[in-house]
């Protein structure tokens, strides 16, 4: 996919979230940024696959709904990213998108954990 990739860096799909979406590098983001990042992208993207495979097994729902007709992502901005230790990291975001000429923003301080070795969405707490 030779796009741009819609979690905000100035970079190719495939060079940015595409390769922690698939490919030798599938669900390996190196850090709770970069997963945040890719989680954003797969919401653009409706790659619910993705999105279910990165969320903590301790919070992860049992079915993902579809996304509603019409939804738009219209951009990211990753405020901060906190590292705590090793396996846990903060990132605050804002997140803007718009459904039937209704623009929306999300703003959350998602928490991260490292499981087996990879970056997990754990929760959000909405700002």
């Amino acid at each position: 996919m030779d796009i741009s990739c819609p979690c905000g860096l100035p970079h190719r799909y495939a060079d940015c979230c595409g390769r922690w979406h698939a490919g030798p590098l599938h669900l390996q983001a190196p850090d709770a940024e970069a997963l945040m990042r890719s989680r954003y992208a797969a919401f653009a993207l409706d790659r619910r696959d993705y999105l279910r495979d990165t969320w903590h097994p301790s919070s992860r729902p049992a079915v993902l709904e579809d996304p509603p007709p019409g939804l738009r992502w219209l951009g990211l901005e990753v405020r901060r990213h906190v590292p705590i230790d090793a396996d846990h990291a903060t990132v605050e975001f804002v997140a803007r998108s718009k459904l039937g000429g209704r623009a929306s923003r999300l703003h959350e301080v998602s928490r991260f954990e490292r499981v087996g070795g990879r970056w997990t969405y754990v929760d959000g707490e909405l700002r």
